[in-house]
């Protein structure tokens, strides 16, 4: 029997969650369940014996479907986490138009259709969380990831003023380098240099993300919209200097007096 203990800040609110079949999407919709949420699960390939319904982020029609069964089953939607992503790891002068163009479809163009699709079901108080990544506030590398995830930062801040009005938050979260399936493709070198450019000096886990996500979907935020926050162990805040500082670092060779 769910409460409205203040550990179930969520309770009866229904909240969507996208790429929630495995890793940070499945920690998401954990903790929002344990929040008291009714936690929606979806996912493009959900887990044969889980509890996650089949959704296309890129799909018009499957949203247009999702949204309709939401509206004849509970009436309201008062959450989206807009989580489903994928990587592409080519650099500019490698990447294909077409590669390009996919990973745009499912980073930004499906939270874009999520928003569109589900806001017209959302009451004042609703709360819309968009995860982008590190990558969004950085130069990385591979061009259509960082390219489809900067998209993402001006679609949710065009939906956060377009939204305020009604009574609709939208932030978004910028995860670093977490320990997920996806970036265990990366190579050891890659895990490296991230974590060496890392203040903390760790890589993240899905249960450093999903508890801000409870969080920006409660109303314990209910004057926070708009907003931009890295959860990343300080990898972007430094700006990339990092390593500069520590190669200068008083007492390495290259600052010893000859």
């Amino acid at each position: 029997m769910e409460s409205d203990h203040p550990t179930h800040p969520l309770t009866g609110k229904v909240i969507v969650i996208t790429g929630a079949a495995r890793g940070q999407g499945a920690a998401e919709a954990r903790a929002l369940a344990q929040a008291g949420a009714k936690a929606i699960a979806t996912d493009v390939r959900p887990e044969p014996d889980g509890d996650c319904r089949r959704l296309d982020v890129t799909s018009e029609s499957d949203w247009t479907a999702l949204a309709a069964e939401l509206r004849e089953t509970y009436g309201h939607v008062h959450g989206l986490v807009n989580n489903a992503g994928v990587i592409q790891r080519d650099r500019l002068g490698e990447v294909r138009p077409e590669d390009f163009a996919d990973v745009h479809a499912v980073n930004a163009t499906g939270p874009l259709l999520g928003i569109q699709h589900l806001a017209p079901l959302m009451p004042p108080g609703s709360a819309i969380v968009n995860v982008g990544s590190s990558a969004a506030l950085t130069g990385y590398y591979p061009v259509a990831y960082t390219a489809s995830k900067w998209a993402l930062r001006g679609v949710s801040k065009i939906a956060a003023m377009e939204l305020g009005p009604r009574g609709i938050r939208v932030n978004t979260v910028h995860p670093g380098y977490i320990e997920t399936e996806m970036t265990a493709a990366a190579t050891p070198a890659f895990r490296e240099a991230t974590i060496g450019e890392t203040p903390l000096g760790r890589s993240g886990t899905v249960d450093d993300i999903a508890p801000l996500v409870v969080f920006l979907l409660s109303d314990a935020s209910s004057f926070i919209t708009g907003a931009e926050i890295p959860v990343d162990g300080g990898l972007t805040a430094h700006g990339g200097v990092k390593s500069i500082s520590d190669a200068v670092r008083p007492g390495t060779p290259d600052t010893q007096t000859p």
